[in-house]
């Protein structure tokens, strides 16, 4: 009795000295956390995973120590490390994330000019999904090895490993090929997180990046997800690669009698008094005059895609609203030949006399026609053109 109380003890307090290192690096961490917001998310985020892994190591420790063999021993003490295992990954993944965290608190996408931190916030998001998964691989294999039986197995299994990795990389190709897309995409900056794009004939903005799909937000609140690998292999529009400032255009068909120079000033007016404008272009250009209309062409700016398009619907409401108050006579008009309306109308609906010469009929009223005839006409044709001769 004794030694066993002794060993209760000494587990007891091994547990609760533990625990007492937890809560003042807890309390440690919590005070920097008022100047550092890194601190802060440690603070709330690593404390129970770090609780655990303390305590199932100082218990593992105590055990070793100071027990004697016991029925049971080697049981639990493989329970504990297997434990131990998981709650240190949980550890490393909580640390890892409280970094992605605070970085990208610290880089936010919600500025203008916006570019360098959507990339790296495309980066940082593809990471955090590829460092769990290794954590989770990594924290398998460690507690796999654990077993003796499976170390024993090492051999053999290094062995059929080649056989096995086919056979796994045929039945996972497509899967596979998403995963290396998805890398693909993290890192080679041809589409990000909050980029706009068009794609399938739908124009939205890249709302989340997986390393199987993509999810874009359509204009309307819909979410069109794609697989990862159709960004690295059909084309796609992305308006804002290389900068979020983009251009439009907004169509306008009048008449030839209209003039232009009223409709340039009310164009650069428009622009002038709206905030969408980012003050880059403002042009108003005839683009056709063809099919009895002119069809005029206004290409303005805007710092970003939502902005445009209400400017392009702006634009085109003023156009309208002006021509229709000022300019009335510059409605499109279809013209037509009046000229010959007054001739009866029976004489209009009489049939054409029927033409008596050779040269109106191709298959008819000649040698030569009725053998053209008879070549296009077949056997019984060529029965009827013998005849008539």
């Amino acid at each position: 009795m004794p030694s066993t109380v002794k060993a209760v003890l000494i587990v007891v307090a091994a547990t609760g000295a533990a625990i007492l290192a937890v809560t003042v690096l807890h309390w440690l961490l919590a005070r920097l956390g008022r100047r550092s917001k890194l601190a802060a998310d440690l603070a709330r985020t690593a404390h129970k995973p770090f609780l655990a892994t303390m305590i199932l190591f100082a218990l593992q420790q105590a055990l070793r120590v100071v027990t004697n063999e016991f029925p049971g021993r080697d049981g639990v003490l493989h329970a504990l490390v297997i434990l131990f295992i998981a709650a240190f990954a949980w550890l490393v993944a909580a640390f890892l994330l409280a970094l992605e965290d605070a970085a990208l608190a610290h880089w936010r996408t919600d500025v203008p000019d916006n570019l360098r931190r959507r990339r790296f916030k495309t980066q940082i998001v593809m990471l955090r999904r590829i460092t769990v998964a290794t954590i989770v691989v990594l924290t398998l294999g460690v507690v796999l090895m654990t077993f003796p039986g499976i170390r024993a197995l090492g051999a053999s299994v290094l062995a059929s490993a080649g056989i096995v990795s086919v056979i796994a990389a045929l039945a996972a190709q497509s899967t596979l090929g998403n995963v290396f897309a998805g890398l693909q995409l993290a890192f080679s900056d041809a589409v990000r997180v909050d980029d706009v794009v068009v794609v399938e004939g739908e124009w939205g903005r890249i709302e989340e990046m997986t390393l199987t799909y993509v999810a874009v937000q359509i204009w309307d609140d819909r979410r069109l997800l794609m697989p990862t690998s159709y960004f690295t292999t059909k084309p796609f529009q992305n308006w804002t690669r290389s900068s979020s400032a983009v251009l439009g255009t907004a169509e306008v068909d009048v008449d030839w009698s209209t003039e232009i120079e009223p409709l340039r000033a009310e164009l650069r007016a428009t622009c002038e008094g709206s905030e969408l404008w980012d003050g880059r272009v403002c042009v108003l250009q005839v683009t056709e005059a063809v099919g009895g209309m002119v069809r005029l062409r206004a290409l303005v700016s805007a710092s970003d895609a939502p902005s445009l398009w209400d400017l392009r619907c702006l634009v085109r409401e003023r156009l309208v609203t002006f021509i229709w108050a000022h300019q009335r006579t510059a409605l499109p008009r279809y013209r037509a030949d009046m000229a010959n309306v007054t001739r009866p109308v029976a004489e209009s609906l009489r049939p054409a006399p029927r033409p008596d010469s050779d040269d109106a009929r191709v298959f008819s009223g000649g040698d030569d026609a009725d053998e053209r005839a008879a070549a296009f006409g077949g056997p019984d044709e060529q029965m009827h053109v013998s005849a008539r001769r």
